[in-house]
């Protein structure tokens, strides 16, 4: 086996601090107990980011996947640290209080990786993510650290099957709305629940964990198709080990996180995601990452990127197709390819390949002929994004929609008000929600909830009722990738932060227009500003413990919901 060369003090600019020397000879004591050799300490130390817990079948198997980069860190001439970082989950804690967390497990996610490369003294590190919030948190700490890092995601699930149909999570969440409306019985329900999650891997449908993992790779943090491989195959062992080899050669080369994430980068990101039909979680996602490396990132350049970038790719929850398929037919590199050919991509930007985005596609493969999965550019889904961005006296700091076409573009209809989700839920259920309602649901943003929960619960329950096209729903909280329908989310200000949401009452015309991305809650301006000044400040649900910090720190959703804002 050749010998590699010794490390040079560059590539251990932080470990050596940490090791070396007479007087941190008890650092090495310490580490010596933990498996290190002598030569051990002479290499670049690489911490391995694990996201691994039986909490979740999305993060089930990034144990195994963690061993894998060590082998390709060790095997490059590192040393490998694998430690583990938290996760919770979405979909098992929708629609309960617990989902409150959901949104803070960003930021704990993020400042607990930032908190053991920092201290450790790690020369670089590889973060391996599977559920929703890992992503986004993985790159705001590689970008707060700025040393060499990768992002390897874990993988999306095997589709489940039922009556010959593919199935996922969010087949669960309708069937309940069927249930409610007579269309399907508790054990039809219950049958569904037994099959749609057949193994690890993360939920199947272009949600937000698959969204967020193919923002990630377009921005150039992962290896080319990291975010189109199922979780339990050799693709994704193999990417894995190869992560673990090219962390140690951006080391070696000192290309960092900062010298990647550039505002092209993040426009590339943004164009992958409008094409694919990605979450909305995905514009706050991106706003807090660009937050964390330095770059202005603002809804108006999602206004600006989404006129000329249409939706290609038929995927769930509005299309047919489950990730999976997608993985079958190439992933997401031939969709770049594309994008790079027509221009709307930008070919010059650095990877974590240390070649430039067009290099990595220079021998990217086409999609075979005859699939219906990723239409071209002559036959979009829709000629532009489906992710619009309204202003309009309801929402003055915006809001994001999801609008995929098939749903309409315009909605007028009456308010019917909730002050949380349980209630709006339980309002679709049994009712109390019409045909010609304009569902609102408030204090469920980020200081309000606290914690911005998902209303999956709800929009599911629409859907599985029949009743999607007959209703709307505005909410100052978020929706999971899973959603569709008339949704519109991430009212800012929220009304907690005494946003006009807070003031609308039932009865209240509001008029939904996705042409001219505008919401108007249609009553003079008069009586809305008499009504806000007679608005209270509700008192804070938590005043204790992390959510009561969360509350105190984050910024609106239109600024990312970050915490660290005004430091």
């Amino acid at each position: 086996m050749k010998k590699k060369p010794a490390a040079t003090s560059q590539e251990r600019a932080f470990s050596s601090i940490v090791v070396d020397g007479i007087e941190r000879a008890p650092s090495r004591g310490m580490l010596y107990a933990t498996g290190f050799k002598k030569e051990d300490f002479k290499k670049p130390q690489v911490g391995v980011a694990s996201t691994w817990s039986m909490v979740t079948p999305c993060n089930m198997h990034i144990d195994q996947l963690a061993v894998s980069v060590a082998m390709g860190i060790n095997d490059a001439g590192g040393k490998a640290v694998v430690f583990n970082t938290i996760t919770i989950s979405d979909g098992i804690s929708m629609g309960t209080e617990g989902m409150k967390y959901s949104l803070v497990s960003r930021d704990v996610i993020a400042d607990s990786i930032e908190t053991v490369v920092g201290c450790q003294g790690f020369d670089g590190f590889v973060a391996v993510g599977g559920c929703d919030k890992n992503m986004p948190g993985c790159v705001m700490a590689m970008a707060r650290l700025n040393r060499p890092s990768i992002f390897v995601y874990g993988g999306t699930i095997m589709p489940g099957t039922h009556g010959e149909k593919d199935v996922d999570l969010v087949n669960i969440f309708e069937a309940v709305g069927k249930h409610a409306a007579g269309k399907c019985t508790e054990e039809e329900v219950e049958a569904i629940a037994e099959v749609a999650i057949p193994g690890a891997g993360s939920c199947g449908g272009m949600y937000t964990a698959n969204t967020m993992a193919s923002a990630i790779e377009a921005l150039g943090l992962s290896l080319p198709n990291s975010s189109a491989q199922a979780a339990v195959s050799n693709e994704k062992t193999n990417d894995c080990e190869r992560a673990g080899a090219a962390v140690m050669e951006l080391i070696r080369r000192g290309i960092k996180p900062r010298d990647i994430l550039t505002k092209e980068a993040f426009e590339n990101a943004m164009t992958v995601v409008i094409a694919l039909g990605g979450s909305t979680n995905a514009v706050m996602h991106l706003i807090a990452m660009a937050h964390c490396a330095g770059v202005k990132l603002t809804l108006d350049d999602w206004t600006r990127i989404g006129k000329k970038v249409p939706v290609l790719a038929d995927l769930k929850p509005s299309g047919k197709y489950v990730m999976s398929r997608l993985v079958e037919i190439g992933g997401t590199v031939p969709l770049m390819k594309m994008l790079l050919d027509e221009g709307l991509l930008h070919g010059d930007v650095m990877t974590v390949t240390g070649k430039t985005m067009r290099e990595n596609l220079k021998k990217a493969p086409k999609y075979p002929k005859g699939q219906d999965i990723v239409r071209g550019f002559d036959n979009p889904i829709k000629s532009s994004s489906h992710l619009v961005v309204f202003r309009g006296n309801l929402c003055p700091g915006g809001a994001v929609g999801k609008i995929s076409g098939k749903e309409g573009l315009h909605f007028n209809g009456k308010a019917i008000v909730f002050e949380n989700e349980e209630t709006a839920l339980q309002g679709v259920l049994n009712g109390k929600v019409k045909p010609g309602h304009v569902i609102v649901i408030r204090y469920e943003g980020p200081q309000g909830g606290p914690g911005m929960r998902e209303m999956l619960s709800p929009t599911s329950a629409i859907m599985g009722k029949g009743i999607g096209k007959d209703v709307a729903l505005i909410t100052d909280g978020r929706f999971s990738g899973g959603s569709h329908g008339f949704v519109i989310g991430h009212v800012t200000p929220e009304a907690y932060a005494g946003g006009p949401l807070a003031v609308v009452k039932n009865g209240d015309s509001i008029r939904i227009d996705a042409e001219k991305r505008a919401i108007t809650l249609e009553i003079p301006a008069k009586e809305l500003d008499a009504r806000l000044r007679k608005w209270k400040q509700p008192k804070p649900r938590y005043t204790r413990g992390v959510l009561a910090k969360y509350a105190a720190t984050v910024s609106s959703a239109s600024l990312g919901a970050v915490t660290d804002l005004g430091l």
